[in-house]
Protein backbone atom coordinates (compact mmCIF):
# COMPACT_ATOMS: atom_id res chain seq x y z
CA UNK A 1 0.00 0.00 0.00
CA UNK A 2 1.71 3.19 -1.02
CA UNK A 3 0.96 6.29 0.70
CA UNK A 4 2.40 9.73 1.22
CA UNK A 5 3.50 12.71 -0.49
CA UNK A 6 7.15 13.09 -1.83
CA UNK A 7 8.53 16.78 -3.50
CA UNK A 8 11.02 15.72 -6.08
CA UNK A 9 12.67 17.24 -9.07
CA UNK A 10 13.25 16.07 -12.52
CA UNK A 11 16.97 16.16 -13.57
CA UNK A 12 17.90 17.90 -17.49
CA UNK A 13 17.61 14.30 -18.66
CA UNK A 14 14.19 13.90 -17.19
CA UNK A 15 15.21 11.35 -14.74
CA UNK A 16 13.48 11.49 -11.13
CA UNK A 17 14.54 9.60 -7.91
CA UNK A 18 12.08 7.32 -6.31
CA UNK A 19 11.99 7.96 -3.11
CA UNK A 20 13.91 5.73 -0.45
CA UNK A 21 10.96 4.72 1.16
CA UNK A 22 8.68 3.78 -2.12
CA UNK A 23 11.62 2.24 -4.04
CA UNK A 24 12.42 -0.74 -1.43
CA UNK A 25 8.78 -1.39 -1.60
CA UNK A 26 8.82 -1.55 -5.20
CA UNK A 27 11.99 -3.14 -5.44
CA UNK A 28 10.55 -6.39 -3.36
CA UNK A 29 7.35 -6.11 -5.20
CA UNK A 30 8.30 -6.48 -8.89
CA UNK A 31 12.35 -6.05 -9.15
CA UNK A 32 11.67 -2.24 -9.77
CA UNK A 33 9.75 -3.02 -12.98
CA UNK A 34 7.17 -0.27 -13.40
CA UNK A 35 4.90 1.32 -16.02
CA UNK A 36 4.27 4.92 -16.57
CA UNK A 37 1.06 6.36 -17.84
CA UNK A 38 -0.64 9.55 -18.86
CA UNK A 39 -4.51 10.15 -16.77
CA UNK A 40 -6.77 12.48 -18.25
CA UNK A 41 -6.73 14.83 -15.23
CA UNK A 42 -3.00 16.01 -15.78
CA UNK A 43 -1.04 13.32 -14.26
CA UNK A 44 1.11 10.41 -14.66
CA UNK A 45 0.49 7.11 -12.96
CA UNK A 46 3.51 5.17 -12.38
CA UNK A 47 2.30 1.36 -11.28
CA UNK A 48 4.33 -1.80 -10.25
CA UNK A 49 4.50 -3.83 -13.26
CA UNK A 50 2.01 -6.37 -11.79
CA UNK A 51 -0.25 -4.33 -10.71
CA UNK A 52 -0.15 -2.78 -14.28
CA UNK A 53 -0.29 -6.10 -16.07
CA UNK A 54 -4.11 -6.25 -14.04
CA UNK A 55 -4.84 -3.35 -15.09
CA UNK A 56 -3.85 -3.44 -18.40
CA UNK A 57 -6.04 -6.52 -18.84
CA UNK A 58 -9.16 -5.10 -17.91
CA UNK A 59 -8.78 -2.20 -19.82
CA UNK A 60 -7.95 -4.22 -23.12
CA UNK A 61 -11.73 -5.93 -22.28
CA UNK A 62 -12.95 -2.53 -22.35
CA UNK A 63 -15.89 -2.33 -25.12
CA UNK A 64 -15.61 -0.07 -28.50
CA UNK A 65 -17.20 2.62 -27.25
CA UNK A 66 -14.30 2.97 -24.72
CA UNK A 67 -11.37 2.82 -27.71
CA UNK A 68 -10.47 6.79 -27.02
CA UNK A 69 -10.10 5.76 -23.25
CA UNK A 70 -7.82 2.76 -24.38
CA UNK A 71 -5.82 4.85 -26.18
CA UNK A 72 -5.28 7.29 -23.32
CA UNK A 73 -4.23 4.88 -21.00
CA UNK A 74 -2.39 1.90 -23.07
CA UNK A 75 -1.59 3.66 -25.93
CA UNK A 76 0.67 6.00 -23.93
CA UNK A 77 2.23 3.55 -21.64
CA UNK A 78 5.69 3.38 -21.17
CA UNK A 79 7.49 0.17 -19.18
CA UNK A 80 10.36 1.79 -17.68
CA UNK A 81 13.28 0.23 -14.78
CA UNK A 82 14.98 1.92 -12.09
CA UNK A 83 18.86 2.69 -12.73
CA UNK A 84 21.23 1.86 -10.69
CA UNK A 85 20.65 5.18 -8.28
CA UNK A 86 17.07 4.70 -7.89
CA UNK A 87 16.06 6.82 -11.05
CA UNK A 88 13.63 6.87 -13.37
CA UNK A 89 13.62 8.01 -17.11
CA UNK A 90 10.63 9.68 -17.64
CA UNK A 91 9.43 9.66 -21.63
CA UNK A 92 9.42 13.34 -23.19
CA UNK A 93 6.02 12.41 -24.72
CA UNK A 94 4.91 11.99 -20.84
CA UNK A 95 6.96 14.90 -19.60
CA UNK A 96 5.11 16.71 -21.90
CA UNK A 97 1.74 15.40 -21.44
CA UNK A 98 1.74 15.94 -17.92
CA UNK A 99 3.71 19.53 -17.63
CA UNK A 100 5.94 17.81 -15.96
CA UNK A 101 8.85 20.37 -15.65
CA UNK A 102 11.44 20.53 -12.53
CA UNK A 103 9.31 20.46 -9.42
CA UNK A 104 7.34 17.05 -8.97
CA UNK A 105 5.06 15.83 -6.49
CA UNK A 106 4.64 11.74 -6.35
CA UNK A 107 1.79 11.03 -4.43
CA UNK A 108 1.20 7.31 -3.22
CA UNK A 109 -2.60 6.56 -4.11
CA UNK A 110 -2.81 3.06 -3.00
CA UNK A 111 -2.11 0.78 -5.32
CA UNK A 112 0.44 2.60 -7.38
CA UNK A 113 1.22 6.57 -7.56
CA UNK A 114 0.36 9.70 -9.33
CA UNK A 115 3.02 12.17 -10.20
CA UNK A 116 2.04 15.52 -10.78
CA UNK A 117 3.60 19.08 -11.71
CA UNK A 118 3.98 20.57 -8.38
CA UNK A 119 2.07 23.81 -8.98
CA UNK A 120 -0.34 22.37 -10.87
CA UNK A 121 -1.05 19.43 -8.12
CA UNK A 122 -1.66 22.57 -5.83
CA UNK A 123 -3.78 24.59 -8.50
CA UNK A 124 -6.22 21.03 -8.72
CA UNK A 125 -6.08 20.54 -4.87
CA UNK A 126 -7.29 24.50 -4.48
CA UNK A 127 -9.83 23.64 -7.05
CA UNK A 128 -10.97 20.57 -5.79
CA UNK A 129 -11.68 22.37 -2.30
CA UNK A 130 -13.41 25.18 -3.46
CA UNK A 131 -15.88 22.89 -5.18
CA UNK A 132 -16.72 21.41 -1.69
CA UNK A 133 -17.46 17.86 -0.90
CA UNK A 134 -19.21 15.70 -3.31
CA UNK A 135 -22.41 14.39 -2.25
CA UNK A 136 -20.88 11.32 -2.35
CA UNK A 137 -19.03 12.05 1.02
CA UNK A 138 -21.66 13.21 2.68
CA UNK A 139 -21.22 10.20 4.97
CA UNK A 140 -17.57 10.06 5.36
CA UNK A 141 -15.88 11.10 8.53
CA UNK A 142 -12.13 10.33 10.23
Amino acid sequence: MFQGASSLNLDAKGRMTIPARHRDAVLLQCEGRITLTKHPDGCLLLFPRPVWEMRREEIAKWPISARAWQRIFLGNAFDVDFDSAGRILIAPELRTAAGLTRDVMMMGMGSHFEIWDAAKLGESESNAIAAGMPDVLNDFSF
